[in-house]
């Protein structure tokens, strides 16, 4: 049976799998159905050839949450919340994303001030009911939710992240009078405390909840009819994969979907080599540039992700930071007269210019060709367009008194400093020094442009596995099962009472354990562990804090404090014995253990390495230079640069200097080390 992990991205649609008995492995990538991107899901597996009725566990990263929100594509859904906090949503933090910019506005609210409702209730900050819900008024709010006809609604009170009692109550008044309505308690989505990361995250599991339902239905209505009968797993944004049931009614876990799948790869490979245990995850798309650090074979988790300026989503994620650089970004000229890349990006539709799909603006792709780094042809997926990409950035270099060849260089230039930049504010943020790190590039355009971006953040290695190019998909192979649940318990270390935070986390533990034998994973086969969101007394900001899966007693609190430190000065560079550390919640993660895909085979196309030569620009001059097959590369092949490695999916640049080895797993480890030398 196979094992099929699939990535729809905004331009392509990746699929990567695996056969448990022969251990075959196969690939594809076709374009995405922005119409209905289950259809390119199909499109995936009949390209790979794959029998429907021989997967065993499907396993799909989405972005279709994510680009509803952004697009605020979604049918209207409500909001039900205590007076005085109607606007909560939209205020925000009071944060100005440009300080001194005084035109910014802020982003459009995921609900409607129109469809949001109060009610003049009030539970305290120890959960102690001051006044009752008024039931009248909670009726006359659900006739109004059900005259406008609306789907989904978020009941988001304060407080109630320590007594959800209201919320439940008026869950109950809607359901009398709406039953086929969603209803989302922010006492369930996320007990914690701060509304405005609560509040924000129901109101998103409220508006994307329908749009979710309706796109799983449809894919799995799409595979049912072709004979597929297997599981149905789905990305979730902590790393981990979840049941498409579940998936359905929490889409709020599922907001970095399909890069998470791009950090499971990044962490499959730092457990695989010993010698480069911390990485920084980049991911090249047609749309997108995805950055993240895996260190020790895990990647990072935050709690503060943003999906837009002052719309927090407060769920467990891996900390990925995204910016609109990839081979669809588009060149422009600014009102200075400067040349900008991005991040309008011409995705899949009309595509780059060179794909003869209706683009006409040219793109990093197009770039690329044009400086002699793709070939021509794709390794047979399509005939580029040479002329039209040539005729676009002629276009585009008259406005500035420049010639093709050049614009497209600067295209790149401009284009991979984007990509540094996103680097290092992403290693910078959590106080990671770069040299410290080596670069894996995945994505179909990232080995093209590692090097230098690399290069530019005096990171001395890159790594490019064999499967780059469907990274994601990869990725999706390799995840294990997961659920993360969280608990508010606020005291100082001192102070806190062990027996009721012992109470908690064997709550959660149980609870996380349900969930994942709802998905079909044997008791034996579950490991849970505990951490806790811990901060000295009096910050405003927390740091996960493993903590021992075990009952707590008095004896185990010197090394959790200490644990704390550690982790607190790993973050931010200090600690401190002078403040008492303090719970703020504490959390629970569960693992199903899932099999990993099997070695990559080297070398296994059995053709020549050495494809030919051709001419690629570099350093404003053409380098004749070789053409390697990768995927005829055996270990400890060396190609020196400058050179082209081509592999099925993927592309990677060696400039002047740079020195490849291919290892015993058919990864690219480039060193560029002599060029940050001579730069130096």
């Amino acid at each position: 049976m196979w094992r099929v992990g699939i990535d729809v991205g905004g331009t392509f649609t990746d699929l990567f799998a695996w056969e448990d008995k022969t251990r075959k492995q196969v690939t594809s990538k076709v374009l995405t159905t922005k119409h209905d991107r289950s259809e390119g899901v199909i499109s995936a597996i009949a390209a790979a050839g794959i029998p429907f009725a021989e997967i065993s566990h499907l396993m799909h990263g989405t972005t279709t949450a994510t680009n509803a929100l952004i697009e605020r594509d979604y049918p209207d859904a409500a909001m039900v919340t205590t007076d005085g906090f109607r606007d909560t949503i939209e205020i925000g933090r009071q944060h100005r994303e440009q300080l001194y910019d005084p035109y910014q506005v802020k982003p459009k609210p995921i609900i409607k001030r129109r469809y949001r409702y109060t009610l003049n209730e009030r539970t305290n900050a120890k959960g102690e009911i001051v006044r009752p819900l008024p039931k009248d008024a909670a009726l006359e709010i659900a006739n109004k939710i059900k005259t406008h006809g609306i789907k989904s609604v978020a009941i988001a009170f304060i407080n109630a992240y320590k007594n959800g009692q209201h919320e439940r109550e008026m869950r109950d008044v809607i359901k009398s009078v709406c039953p086929d309505t969603y209803v989302v308690l922010s006492s369930e989505t996320r007990p914690v405390f701060r509304e405005h990361g609560r509040f924000t995250t129901t109101a998103i599991r409220a508006a994307t909840i329908p749009v979710m339902e309706d796109y799983f239905n449809r894919l799995e209505n799409a595979l049912k009819q072709k004979g597929f009968t297997g599981s149905l797993l789905i990305l979730k944004s902590s790393g981990g994969i979840t049941g498409v049931d579940y998936a359905k009614l929490h889409p709020e876990e599922l907001i970095e979907s399909g890069p998470a799948g791009g950090v499971a790869y990044a962490a499959y490979l730092s457990r695989l080599l010993a010698d480069h245990p911390n990485l920084v995850h980049t991911d090249v798309g047609g749309t997108s540039f995805d950055v993240s650090i895996v260190e020790d074979g895990h990647g990072l988790i935050t709690r503060d992700h943003e999906i837009e300026w002052e719309i927090p989503c407060i769920v467990p994620m891996l900390d990925i930071h995204s910016v609109g650089a990839g081979g669809g970004s588009i060149g422009w000229v600014d009102e200075g007269g400067s040349l900008r890349v991005g991040p309008r990006s011409a995705g899949s539709s009309p595509g780059p210019v060179s794909y003869r799909l209706g683009g006409t603006e040219p793109t990093i792709t197009d770039a690329n060709l044009l400086l002699g780094r793709i070939e021509p042809t794709l390794g047979g997926k399509m005939d580029l367009d040479i002329e039209g990409a040539e005729a676009a950035m002629e276009r585009l270099a008259e406005e500035f008194g420049l010639s093709g060849i050049e614009t497209a260089d600067g295209m790149i230039r401009i284009g991979c400093e984007n990509m540094a930049q996103a680097v290092k504010k992403v290693l910078v943020s959590r106080g990671r020094d770069p040299r410290d790190f080596v670069l894996a590039s995945f994505g179909g355009a990232g080995a093209m442009h590692a090097c230098f971006v690399a290069e530019s953040l005096n990171i001395p290695k890159v790594i490019v596995p064999v499967y780059a190019g469907v990274a994601s998909a990869f990725g999706a192979t390799a995840m294990d099962l997961r659920q993360d649940l969280e608990a508010f318990y606020f005291s100082s270390v001192e102070q806190a009472d062990l027996a009721k935070v012992n109470e908690l986390y064997s709550k959660l533990e149980a609870e996380a354990i349900r969930l994942l034998e709802a998905d079909g994973v044997a008791r034996q086969d579950i490991e849970t562990q505990r951490s806790a969101q811990m901060r000295y007394v009096g910050q405003t900001y927390e740091v996960e804090t493993p903590v021992p899966a075990k009952a707590l007693t008095a004896h185990d609190i010197p090394d959790l404090v200490a644990t704390f430190h550690k982790c607190h000065e790993r973050e931010y560079g200090v600690s401190s014995d002078d403040f008492a550390p303090a719970f703020v919640s504490l959390g629970v993660t569960a693992i199903g253990k899932m099999d990993a895909p099997p070695p990559v085979e080297v070398g296994g196309s059995g053709a020549e390495p050495v494809k030919g030569e051709r001419k690629i620009y570099f350093n404003r001059e053409w380098h004749q230079s070789k053409v390697y097959d990768g995927h005829a590369l055996k270990p400890r092949a060396t190609v020196a640069g400058p050179s082209i490695v081509e592999y099925e999916h993927a592309c990677a640049v060696l400039p002047p200097n740079a020195v490849a080895t291919v290892d015993q797993y058919g990864n690219l480890i480039i060193d560029i080390s002599r060029n940050l030398t001579a730069n130096a």
